[in-house]
Formats: structure tokens, C-alpha cells, sequence
């Protein structure tokens, strides 16, 4: 199973956090469109990932819900029939929830730097430092909490859970599902 160190934060000022990833980064912007349906699962996490080129893939991952740099385990399948799977996921798991969001990608080395605008949440930034078999969790984390150093990002700004998490702690408008 695949792992990466990371962390998310919420953004106050993404121009300036845009500014500085962009001045570290060795490659980069790629902007991705992502709709992202999640569905109930036993363990961990199950996500549908569209991207908007039609391409997607399916993602199951497991990681603590805590702020700060944190290990994730995950597995990513590509997925020719986006519809279908959903709609397989649908009946058989049930529907928890969608997250859109438009994703700004740089690299940092191993690491995956994201600026994301959330439907319905905001502005937020993902670090994912992806480690080698061989590469040990804590050399993972002082990478993230390097980065984090670099781009401005405070520990008060840091996010536990998923963006599902967040939107379903959302409170709706009246009438709206």
C-alpha cells in the first residue's frame, strides 16, 4: 500500500501562499478540476475521483483525523466507467457525500503541493509528501513540517478529517440536502 505524510490547511490569503509555492516549486501550476463522490465503507476512506478531462480513478485511503502532518495509506485504481462505478458504489455502499473543488498542483521535490477552492468550504492547501518504500514516516514529516515553515502556514490554520468531514459539518441553507 502507498503512503504519503500530509496535512491540510485553511488559507486566509491563497495569492500570497500561490506566490510562495510558486517560488519554491520545481514544477508547476497544473490546474485539475476533481468532483470527488464518497460513499460509505467499513474502513477508512472510498472516493470516486473524476477528473475534467473524464478520466477516473478510484481511491481507498486510511488516516487519523488530526491536525498536523499525519501518514496516509491509500490505493488508487483508474476506473475506464466513471458512471457505472458510481452508480455500483451507490448501491451497494451508499452515498455519503460529493466534494468539488478546483486544485492548483505544484511540485516540491516528492512532494505534492496543492492550493484548493472547495465548493461550498473555500480556500485550503494540502501538503502530500509521498514516501519510497523504504523511506521512514518521520523523515516524511519533517519534510511537511519544513514546508509548512516555508509557505507561511501556522498550526492554527491546520484542518483535521476530509473535506467530505468539513461539508458535512457544514450547516445547509433551508431546503438544500
Amino acid at each position: 500500500m502507498a503512503r504519503n505524510t500530509e496535512i491540510k490547511a485553511r488559507v486566509d490569503d491563497p495569492a500570497t501562499l500561490e506566490a510562495r509555492a510558486r517560488a519554491i516549486a520545481g514544477r508547476g501550476p497544473e490546474l485539475l478540476l476533481q468532483d470527488d463522490t464518497f460513499f460509505h465503507c467499513a474502513h477508512g476512506r472510498l472516493k470516486l475521483r473524476e477528473f475534467g478531462d473524464g478520466s477516473a480513478e478510484l481511491i481507498a485511503y486510511e488516516r487519523p483525523d488530526a491536525t498536523g502532518p499525519k501518514t496516509s495509506r491509500y490505493i488508487v485504481t483508474p476506473v475506464p466507467e466513471p458512471a457505472a462505478m458510481r452508480e455500483a458504489l451507490v448501491r451497494s455502499n451508499g452515498l455519503r457525500g460529493r466534494v468539488r473543488k478546483q486544485r492548483t498542483l505544484y511540485l516540491v521535490g516528492a512532494t505534492r503541493v496543492h492550493l484548493d477552492h472547495v465548493e461550498g468550504l473555500g480556500h485550503f492547501m494540502e501538503l502530500e509528501v509521498v514516501l519510497r518504500p523504504d523511506q521512514h514516516e518521520e523523515e516524511g514529516l519533517a519534510i511537511a513540517r519544513s514546508l509548512m515553515q516555508q509557505l507561511g502556514i501556522p498550526a492554527s490554520a491546520l484542518v483535521a478529517g476530509a473535506y467530505i468531514d468539513l461539508i458535512e459539518q457544514t450547516p445547509q441553507p433551508e431546503g438544500h440536502p
